[in-house]
C-alpha cells in the first residue's frame, strides 16, 4: 500500500528549514516499509479532485488530520494502519487541511479523522509529527524496536 501525506498549502513548496529536513527523514525512513511521499494541493477541492481521479484499482483511503477526530496511541495508529493494508487497499492518504479546516464536503468523503491531540499546529510542524507517527507505526506492525512501548 503506497501512503500520500497530503498538505492543504497555497505554496508550491515546502518552507526550506528543520522541518522540511525532518519531514524528509521520517519519509525516508518509512520508505523501505510501504512507499511513503508527500504533496502539497492549493486546496481541498483539488485534493478532493485527486482523490476522485485516482487510477488506482481500489478506492484510496482517506484520513484526515483534525483535532477533533479520534485520538489514537502509537499501537492504535500502527492498528488501524494495519486494518487499512490488510483491506487491499492500495493507497492511504492522510491529509492536513488548510487553515480554515476541513469542508462538509472533505469531513464527509473522509473514511477517518484522526487527532494528534487537540493543539492546533503550523503545517510543516504537523506534516513532521504525521511522518513521525506513520512511521512509528510501521515499524510497530513489523516489529521494529523504534517503538519502545511508552
Amino acid at each position: 500500500m503506497k501512503i500520500l501525506l497530503a498538505l492543504i498549502s497555497p505554496r508550491r513548496t515546502l518552507a526550506p528549514g528543520p522541518c522540511a529536513e525532518l519531514l524528509a527523514l521520517y519519509l525516508k525512513r518509512a520508505a523501505p516499509y510501504a512507499p511513503t511521499t508527500h504533496r502539497l494541493f492549493p486546496s481541498e477541492a483539488k485534493l478532493l479532485d485527486f482523490m476522485e481521479d485516482s487510477s488506482s484499482r481500489t478506492r484510496p483511503a482517506l484520513w484526515l488530520a483534525d483535532s477533533r477526530g479520534q485520538q489514537l496511541s502509537s499501537e492504535d495508529l500502527a492498528a488501524a494502519l494495519g486494518s487499512v493494508q490488510d483491506s487491499g487497499t492500495q493507497q492511504l492518504v492522510l491529509a492536513i487541511g488548510g487553515a480554515d479546516g476541513w469542508s462538509p464536503a472533505g469531513l464527509q468523503r473522509a473514511d477517518k479523522k484522526v487527532a494528534f491531540g487537540r493543539i492546533t499546529l503550523p503545517h510543516e510542524l504537523a506534516a513532521v509529527i504525521t511522518a513521525e507517527q506513520l512511521y512509528r507505526a510501521l515499524t510497530i506492525r513489523a516489529g521494529h524496536p523504534y517503538h519502545s512501548g511508552h
